[in-house]
């Protein structure tokens, strides 16, 4: 299962915009990510998914159904051409092979299925292996982007039969009617909804033959580039996390990328990233890990980062979290 390791500010702007009229809490929710106000100002921004997440975390501490809220603001157009790809899909059920096809661009963070269970089809969401914490609200966020992904499709409400979730009932299971309204099922066995199969077949009110096959074509061609680039970062992301404590710097990164310094900075930035916010990033994943553990001292985990001071990984941790070590430690 691929998963997009880099994403757009797409989500991110959403939550902004959700706390708009308590501008006093943009530093709060976006603490700990390394996020700027000034890059959200920036279309071409790229952020990680850690970065989204920790975003995703402070604002849940705000509210607890955010995932919902997010959920019901995540139009089919929110998934560019591949959404508009399966817009112009002959039947419904196109749509939805389309969209499973492609979970790289569709940027989930689940394994999605389609299956048909007797006269039922149901979409569900597994495999998530990420933040524990935010496993509900990814629930809630992916399934109710779904099913509003179903409804634009058919150009009416995608009536549900039944859903289903893994954890236990919350205290505000009321809001799931504005998403699920159907009969609910928590403590359940998956992370799904269903629909009358029978509605596979239905032709969708936008289908164009011509118009599909375009933009189908052009998602192909993003797949692929897509796909070749997260392989390509991520041998780049290993190479600067296994000497974390010496890192490499560009040049000698470069040599075992087996490119010149030129052509490496060039598709950092096509990543929408450059080499010191990937040290950066990696550097401060693996200092949260280590002040989890109490038996690594502030000196030792700033030896194990390569900071040649202590002073200078306090510095950069508050640079990066908002907080100094000691008191995230606490």
């Amino acid at each position: 299962m691929l998963h997009a390791n880099l994403t757009t500010l797409h989500v991110v702007s959403l939550i902004l915009e959700l706390f708009a009229e308590h501008p006093e809490q943009l530093d709060s929710l976006l603490a700990g990510s390394g996020i700027q106000a000034r890059d959200l100002a920036s279309a071409d921004s790229r952020i990680t998914r850690t970065q989204e997440l920790q975003v995703c975390a402070n604002a849940l501490a705000l509210r607890a159904d955010l995932g919902l809220v997010l959920g019901q603001r995540l139009h089919v157009s929110s998934y560019g051409l591949l959404g508009y790809a399966a817009l112009s899909s002959a039947t419904f059920g196109d749509a939805w092979r389309l969209l499973l096809q492609y979970p790289a661009l569709l940027g989930t963070y689940f394994k999605l299925d389609l299956s048909v269970e007797g006269e039922l089809a149901w979409v569900s969401a597994s495999e998530y292996r990420h933040a524990p914490a935010l496993e509900q609200f990814n629930v809630e966020m992916c399934l109710a982007s779904l099913r509003l992904i179903g409804s634009e499709l058919l150009g009416q409400s995608l009536t549900l039969a039944a859903a289903q979730f893994s954890y236990a009932r919350p205290a505000y299971a009321e809001h799931y009617a504005a998403s699920f309204a159907c009969a609910l099922q928590f403590g359940a066995a998956r992370n799904a909804f269903a629909f009358p199969a029978e509605w596979l077949q239905r032709r969708l009110p936008l289908a164009d033959p011509v118009t599909c096959q375009e933009v189908l074509a052009r998602c192909r061609k993003q797949n692929t580039e897509f796909t070749t680039r997260q392989a390509w970062l991520q041998r780049v992301r290993a190479e600067l996390a296994n000497h974390l404590a010496e890192p490499p710097g560009l040049g000698a990164l470069a040599q075992q990328m087996h490119c010149s310094p030129r052509t490496l900075r060039r598709h950092l930035q096509e990543l929408g990233t450059q080499y010191q916010e990937l040290l950066d990033e990696l550097r401060f994943e693996r200092a949260k890990t280590l002040l989890g553990q109490q038996d690594w001292s502030i000196c030792r985990i700033a030896e194990e980062l390569g900071f040649s001071e202590s002073a200078s990984f306090r510095h950069a941790f508050q640079r990066w979290s908002g907080v100094a070590p000691s008191r995230f430690r606490t």
